[in-house]
């Protein structure tokens, strides 16, 4: 008898597929069950949101939309510092509340189950936090357009380096 074969032929392991309770967490299994989707306002973080959207409708999965602000600029030691940062802040909230109510009104299209988080900070580090609370499965990510990335890498570069999650990368 091979190693994993049972007199009923069956896998023998641990925890039986069979014994999961829908929408336990359980590494790797036959599908994503949690998506994990980054979104800013590029063509690129479109263009994964809608391809993330699709994916968890067909696999039945719920999606976790990220918006990343960054932290403040270097402006912040000038005079002027204090209300560039605020003038920042209040333009990144707008952004995430019009990412939001788009991301709320394609699940409510697309019949799938939808959290949409907003973080400040570096997104590597904070989409990297929330799929590990999230439990995710799997990561999309918008193609960087931006030149800087081909020295210092892309998110998308950081993320598939992460080793944790399965990363599409939607151009």
């Amino acid at each position: 008898m091979a190693h994993g074969d049972s007199d009923s032929g069956e896998f023998d392991s641990a925890k039986s597929w069979r014994e999961f309770e829908p929408g336990e967490f359980e590494l790797g299994t036959d599908g994503p069950t949690a998506i994990l989707v980054g979104v800013d306002d590029s063509v690129t973080a479109a263009r994964a949101g809608w391809y993330a959207a699709g994916l968890a409708r067909r696999q039945r999965a719920r999606m976790i939309a990220v918006y990343v602000a960054p932290t403040g600029s270097m402006l912040a030691a000038s005079p002027s510092g204090a209300s560039v940062m605020a003038a920042e802040a209040e333009a990144h909230a707008a952004i995430a509340a019009d990412l939001r109510t788009r991301a709320e009104a394609a699940a409510v299209e697309f019949g799938i189950s939808l959290t949409f988080v907003e973080a400040r900070g570096d997104p590597f580090t904070e989409i990297k936090r929330v799929a590990t609370e999230a439990h995710a499965d799997a990561i999309v990510v918008g193609a960087s357009a931006k030149a800087g990335h081909k020295l210092v890498g892309s998110l998308a570069i950081r993320l598939v380096r992460a080793g944790k999650w399965p990363v599409t990368v939607v151009p």
